[in-house]
C-alpha cells in the first residue's frame, strides 16, 4: 500500500480516506498531490510516495488556467476588450481570413488556428512568441466562429500575443506580478534554475492490456485535426508526456502546457482568484468570474471528437463532474492534473500526479475525490 502523507482539518477525514483508497487500488502508484481550500483556508494538503508536498511537477494544460486568469484580470481592468478583434491588437493575425475573430471567440476555442500545416519544431513549441509569429499567417482549419476545437498547444501563445500587443508586457510578466509572486504560489510560467532541484520528471503511462488495446483501436491519423493540434505530424515531435521534461520548456514558460507547479500552487491560484488569500480579497470580481465561467462553446469538439464545454478558456465540468456547482471554472492537464474553483460551494481544488494517466486529461480519480470534498463541505 502506498503511504499517504500530509494533513486534513477536522471534518475532511473522508477526503483523506478516498485519496488513500484510490492509491491502494492503483497498480502503478503515480505519486500524487491533493490540496483543497475552503474559501481562503487550506483544509486538505496530502501527497503520496513518489512525490513530496513541495515537489514540482509538469501540470500540462492546467497551465492554461494561469493564462486565462491573467486575461480575466486585464479584461476586468479595462486593458482588454472581449469583443474587439484579435487583429485590432495584433494586425498580422488578420491574414488568411482571420480578421473578424474576436478575443472572445479566440478564448472559446473558436478561431480554428490549432496548429501549423507543417508543424512546429520542439524549439518553437517551447517559445510562445515563436508560436504566435508562425500562427499569424496560418489559414484556419475551420470557418472561425462556426465551430470549436481545443487549441491544445497554442492557445496560451495566441492569447499571450494579444496581451503583449495590448499592454507591452508578456503574459508571463503579468502572471508573476499579479498572481504568483504576491501569494508565493508554487506555480511557475518559466521555472527558475534555483527551483530545478524540486522538479520531478513526468513518467510515461503504463496502461493495462485492456487500456493498451483501447489506445490502439482509437489511434487516429497524425494528419487529422487532433494530430495537428498536438503537433503529432511534425518531424521530431516527442511524446506529450515528455514535454515538461525538457528544461527549455520549463524555462520558457509556455502558457498552454509548459507550467510547472504543485497541487498547492494550483489550488492556491484558484483560491486567490475566487475567494482571496492571505488577507487579500479575491482577484476576480463576481461578474468577471461568472463571465469567464459561462459556457461559450458546447457540443462536439472538432479536435478531440468528443463532447466538451468551454467558457472563456476555462473548462466547464458539469457533464464530467456532477458534484460541482454551476459556474465552477478551471482546467485539467494531460497527465491527470485538475485545478478549479467552485464559487457556489466555496472551495478551490488542486490535484497533480507524476505518472501520465489513461486516457489523458483529468484523471478518473478526480471524480471520487471531488465527491469526497463536496460531502465534507456539506457536513
Amino acid at each position: 500500500m502506498t503511504a499517504v502523507h500530509g494533513t486534513v482539518l477536522a471534518g475532511f477525514e473522508g477526503v483523506r480516506a478516498e485519496f488513500d483508497a484510490f492509491l491502494a487500488g492503483e497498480e502503478h502508484a503515480p505519486g500524487a498531490q491533493l490540496v483543497v481550500y475552503r474559501g481562503g483556508e487550506r483544509v486538505v494538503d496530502l501527497w503520496s510516495e513518489g512525490v513530496g508536498g513541495e515537489s514540482l511537477l509538469g501540470v500540462f494544460s492546467s497551465t492554461k488556467g494561469a493564462a486565462y486568469l491573467v486575461t480575466a484580470l486585464l479584461v476586468q481592468d479595462g486593458l482588454l476588450d472581449l469583443d474587439r478583434t484579435v487583429a485590432s491588437y495584433w494586425p498580422d493575425f488578420a491574414a488568411e481570413g482571420k480578421g473578424r475573430v474576436t478575443l472572445r471567440e479566440l478564448l472559446a476555442h473558436r478561431a480554428g488556428v490549432i496548429g501549423l500545416d507543417a508543424g512546429f519544431s520542439m524549439e518553437e513549441l517551447a517559445d510562445d512568441r515563436a508560436i504566435a509569429a508562425r500562427l499569424a499567417g496560418q489559414r484556419p482549419f475551420w470557418q472561425p466562429g462556426r465551430f470549436f476545437g481545443y487549441h491544445a498547444l497554442v492557445i496560451g501563445a495566441l492569447v499571450g500575443e494579444v496581451v503583449f500587443r495590448a499592454t507591452g508586457r508578456t503574459l508571463r510578466d503579468w502572471f508573476e506580478e499579479r498572481i504568483r509572486a504576491p501569494y508565493g504560489l508554487d506555480l511557475w510560467l518559466g521555472l527558475p534554475e534555483s527551483e530545478e532541484p524540486r522538479f520531478l520528471s513526468t513518467l510515461p503511462m503504463l496502461p493495462t492490456p485492456e487500456q493498451a488495446a483501447e489506445i490502439e483501436a482509437g489511434a487516429a491519423s497524425p494528419y487529422g485535426l487532433g494530430g495537428i493540434a498536438f503537433n503529432e505530424h511534425a518531424p521530431g515531435n516527442v511524446d506529450l508526456y515528455d514535454f515538461p521534461n525538457s528544461r527549455a520548456v520549463r524555462a520558457g514558460g509556455q502558457a498552454s502546457a509548459g507550467g510547472i507547479g504543485s497541487a498547492r500552487g494550483l489550488a492556491g491560484m484558484y483560491a486567490a482568484a475566487a475567494f482571496g488569500l492571505d488577507g487579500q480579497g479575491p482577484l476576480l470580481k463576481p461578474d468577471t468570474a461568472a463571465e469567464f465561467a459561462r459556457i461559450h462553446s458546447e457540443g462536439k469538439d472538432l479536435v478531440s471528437g468528443v463532447a466538451k464545454a468551454f467558457g472563456l478558456g476555462f473548462q466547464s465540468y458539469g457533464p464530467n463532474f456532477p458534484a460541482l456547482g454551476a459556474g465552477a471554472f478551471g482546467h485539467s492537464g494531460a497527465a491527470g492534473s485538475l485545478a478549479l474553483a467552485d464559487p457556489r460551494q466555496g472551495f478551490a481544488y488542486g490535484y497533480t500526479r507524476r505518472r501520465y494517466a489513461f486516457p489523458g486529461g483529468a484523471a478518473p480519480e478526480n471524480a471520487r475525490l471531488l465527491r469526497a470534498v463536496v460531502r465534507a463541505l456539506a457536513a
